[in-house]
């Protein structure tokens, strides 16, 4: 069959775009795809899907989800992602957006991202108290201590997060730090009800978290936007009292993505 043809019947999809095409695909679907759903959705031949997969994976833009089958971000595509979001137009509005925020709340601000181990933080402002928690950009935490990092499990489908939390090591960092996958799942029930997370002095003593969800434009979590403080400043209780100021810099962050 002529590269022409084969063109025509795979849905029109040029040669040299295919690549590019699976790589859009994966990352729209937001969870692990298989080579015969991407078949199927995209028209493209068994074996051209499967040759794609292998060079988008031993080049490190896809990886293997655990299942050993489906396939998911790979460190370079994760690295292109955080690039774009931190594009000097983009990263400029951001910063002014939160630096409103850590004005109008009195305290730090941090925006993370999810990687395979942690979250990520790719900005933060911080207050200007000289009592202050140091976390500098490109700090990766755990997910299961963080208030970004149980915002994002709590995105997750139950199958996932259940393949998450039993992959990954739930250190206890504080005697607050849930552990147990079950008391885990049960925070993020809460969290999903009430739309937002908390760390009450569990990723670190002294320390009191909020964070909210930066979404893309099928409602699917992008970043955190999160707000962090010494307990000698804000318990949780305090710190949950400035929600709706963290809620609307959220907002006004999402609009800037998708402008």
């Amino acid at each position: 069959m002529s590269e022409d043809h084969e063109t025509e019947e795979a849905g029109k999809i040029p040669t040299n775009l295919r690549l590019l095409v699976i790589l859009e695909e994966v990352a729209r679907a937001g969870v692990p795809v298989a080579p015969s759903a991407l078949c199927d959705m995209l028209g493209l031949p068994k074996p051209t899907v499967h040759r794609l997969l292998h060079t988008a994976e031993s080049e490190g833009f896809l990886q293997r989800s655990l299942d050993g089958r489906s396939f998911g971000p790979g460190r370079r595509m994760r690295k292109l992602s955080t690039n774009t979001l931190s594009s000097q137009r983009i990263r400029t509005e951001r910063l002014r957006v939160m630096r409103d925020l850590a004005s109008d709340v009195g305290e730090t601000c941090n925006l993370a991202a999810p990687s395979r181990d942690g979250m990520v933080y790719l900005d933060r402002v911080e207050t200007h108290w000289p009592l202050r928690i140091q976390l500098p950009i490109g700090t990766q935490v755990p997910f299961h201590s963080t208030a970004s990092g149980k915002m994002y499990l709590s995105t997750l489908p139950n199958t996932m997060l259940d393949r998450l939390l039993s992959s990954v090591e739930l250190e206890r960092r504080t005697d607050q730090t849930l552990i147990k996958p079950a008391e885990i799942k049960q925070e993020l029930a809460e969290t999903r009800t009430r739309g937002f997370s908390v760390d009450n002095e569990e990723f670190m003593d002294g320390m009191t978290a909020v964070a909210v969800a930066i979404c893309d434009d099928r409602g699917r979590l992008m970043t955190t936007l999160s707000i962090h403080a010494p307990k000698q400043r804000h318990d949780i209780d305090s710190l949950i009292a400035k929600l709706p100021k963290l809620q609307d810099a959220a907002a006004r962050l999402e609009q800037i993505v998708l402008d």
